[in-house]
């Protein structure tokens, strides 16, 4: 079956976005990081979480950038420096927007 969805563009149902295997989790700030980068064809795109316990209630936000990498380390470290960034930027101003 995989040669078929090869031959024929389809994808397994582990790939994309929504399958993004997140990374260890990292403290910033008082807020948890992940990078999720995911493949997108031959690259990878950067991608993570940030989440933050707020008032008993554990909030989460992922994002995704229109950035791609050759390697995974790549799209893992920029999707750090991108949720450090956001985090800088934003703080807990984060979780009141749409995901």
């Amino acid at each position: 079956m995989s040669f078929w969805k090869s031959l024929f563009g389809g994808s397994a149902a582990s790939d994309g976005p929504a399958a993004a295997k997140a990374g260890a989790p990292e403290s910033y700030n008082g807020f948890t990081i992940r990078a999720a980068p995911f493949k997108a064809g031959a690259q990878f795109q950067a991608a993570g979480y940030i989440e933050k316990e707020i008032a008993g209630v554990r909030k989460e936000h992922h994002f995704i950038r229109a950035d791609f990498f050759s390697t995974h380390e790549d799209a893992v470290t920029f999707s750090l420096t991108k949720a450090r960034q956001i985090v800088d930027l934003q703080g807990e101003r984060v979780f009141d927007q749409p995901s």
